[in-house]
């Protein structure tokens, strides 16, 4: 089962790296989702174990997964992802993220100073009443939060549209929808490469398989996923047209 995660893993992250280019969004948000690898960082004793972070942009029009980066969360990774989903974007667009200091830096060094619309979100969360919850590590419920202050970093944000609601539903779905992301469950990853792989397989189901209820709503009924809203496809695929694009003698006799 693993090698298979594998090669359709891969398969999914090379399909999207290439259709995901020149994409028409005008809106984008940016979020990171916590997990681990093996252990939790407290308790790890070996190199590869500890927290995992998976970074996510989302279209805002479209719902499109844009792009998506598994690693630590730390000033490196986040300039990667930032460059990554600057390549991804055919136009100027307004971008919004949550307060993370590392942003600032590396959406400057991504785009070039006043060449996206960017705005941060940064939240105030309320501390529990009760003792025995301060621990945040001993939590597995969200705190509450208390503030949320929108703030322009450059260019000429809406500041009506400085959201990040959308990502954080779906960085929800993600960990609602894949095992590896449950909190309290024996089902987390054992390898960093296996959970991205995973995170690959789950962004392609999503964008392309799974017909959203807003955007179907909006088509009068007719199903339809991200990946058709963006104008990466005409149909809502089925799993099987994902793995039978896996398969290389399909592929060559397609060409």
């Amino acid at each position: 089962m693993l090698k298979l995660l594998v090669e359709i893993g891969e398969f999914c992250s090379i399909y999207q790296d290439h259709a995901h280019r020149n994409l028409k969004c005008t809106r984008v948000e940016a979020d990171e989702i916590w997990s681990f690898v093996g252990t939790k960082q407290k308790n790890a004793t070996k190199n590869g174990q500890g927290d995992l972070w998976t970074y996510t942009a989302i279209c805002a029009e479209s719902k499109l997964m844009v792009s998506w980066l598994v690693g630590a969360r730390d000033h490196t990774n986040t300039y990667a992802f930032m460059k990554d989903v600057a390549f991804r974007l055919a136009d100027r667009a307004q971008l919004t993220t949550d307060g993370l200091s590392w942003y600032v830096a590396a959406v400057e060094a991504a785009f070039g100073w006043n060449n996206v619309h960017f705005a941060q979100l940064i939240k105030t969360y309320g501390t529990p009443l009760d003792e025995s919850l301060r621990d945040s590590q001993r939590r597995y419920s969200p705190a509450v939060c208390t503030r949320a202050i929108r703030t322009p970093i450059m260019g000429d944000p809406d500041m009506e549209n400085v959201s990040t609601s959308y990502v954080e539903r779906q960085n929800l779905n993600m960990r609602m929808q894949t095992r590896r992301f449950t909190r309290l469950t024996n089902g987390f990853s054992k390898k960093a490469e296996n959970h991205a792989h995973a995170v690959s397989l789950y962004c392609m189901f999503y964008n392309y398989c799974r017909p959203h209820q807003t955007l179907t709503k909006a088509a009068n009924g007719i199903k339809t996923t991200p990946a058709m809203a963006a104008g990466l496809t005409d149909h809502v695929w089925q799993v099987a047209e994902i793995l039978e694009r896996t398969d290389p003698k399909r592929l060559l006799h397609s060409n």
